[in-house]
């Protein structure tokens, strides 16, 4: 496990170099004035954060500064830390994906194409049979017969079932499948892969929530959670996807991907603060 985060670690340093560190870096000697706020007001609009969360952002922060009388920049430093935190996971929010024992959870992992959500799909299907749950895959993106021999190959991977039918099958009866197998397997999760939905076509998102439909009708309570995958390399435009996605099938976490090239990663806080907090898995 230690080995794990440690990988963890090393694979998102590009994108805390880019960002967390010259955030800390702004504090270091200097006097907390107007040009500090503006240097970090510009620094946090170039990491992604967007304009309008930055302002409240950083206003929040200079009001606790005055307000506690800081002196020290190292406290106000700690302070945007602390309403950052805030962002992502206001306090009494709860964390976690909604997984319970007892009853069979569906999760439906949507996106577009290329945000690296198959793999996406195959890290969570890992993670959860690390803590013991039995996962089945669903493949459910008929479109590509590319995306189904996927999936199959990190099943087999994980060492985990999938259910898939034939290139251009019907996803809703593939899901519909994947659901009705689910108990005859003691599975616990199911795990629904989707075709790559261009946020801007309405025939597409439409299907999408055709696909949430059947899951509803197996269970009125299902899915119990829609992630959605985003790049983060892609800036402004993830917060357009989440959007859409979010009024298309109602979504209910993030999953942030390809944090360990140049990504800033700076867009998780302005989804953050217009859709709802980030939640972390445990």
């Amino acid at each position: 496990m230690l080995d794990r985060f440690r990988k963890l670690d090393k694979s998102i340093r590009r994108s805390q170099d880019a960002f967390f560190n010259r955030v800390a870096g702004l504090f270091e000697g200097r006097a907390i004035d107007d040009s500090l706020w503006e240097d970090l007001e510009e620094l946090l609009v170039q990491a992604d954060v967007g304009i309008n969360v930055t302002i409240e952002l950083v206003g929040r922060v200079r009001e606790r500064v005055d307000v506690e009388h800081v002196r020290d920049a190292e406290r106000a430093r700690r302070i945007l830390k602390e309403e950052m935190v805030k962002v992502l996971s206001p306090p009494g929010q709860d964390r976690g994906l909604n997984v319970q024992h007892g009853r069979l959870n569906v999760v439906l992992v949507v996106g577009v194409n290329g945000t690296g959500k198959t793999t996406s799909i195959a890290k969570l299907a890992e993670y959860l049979k690390d803590r013991r749950w039995r996962v089945l895959l669903a493949a459910g993106d008929t479109f590509r017969a590319a995306a189904i021999d996927q999936l199959r190959i990190w099943g087999e991977r994980a060492g985990v079932p999938v259910i898939a039918h034939q290139p251009g099958a019907d996803p809703g009866a593939v899901v519909f499948d994947a659901i009705q197998t689910a108990p005859s397997r003691n599975v616990d999760v199911v795990v629904v892969d989707t075709a790559g939905r261009i946020h801007t076509k309405f025939n597409l998102m439409e299907e999408l929530k055709k696909i949430r439909r059947v899951i509803a009708k197996q269970d009125e309570s299902a899915p119990q959670e829609v992630l959605l995958v985003l790049d983060a390399t892609t800036g402004q435009n993830a917060l357009s996807q989440a959007r859409h996605f979010t009024q298309a099938v109602n979504v209910t976490g993030l999953v942030i991907a390809k944090l360990d090239g140049t990504a800033k990663g700076g867009i998780v806080f302005a989804i953050s603060q217009e859709l709802g907090p980030v939640r972390t898995a445990d």
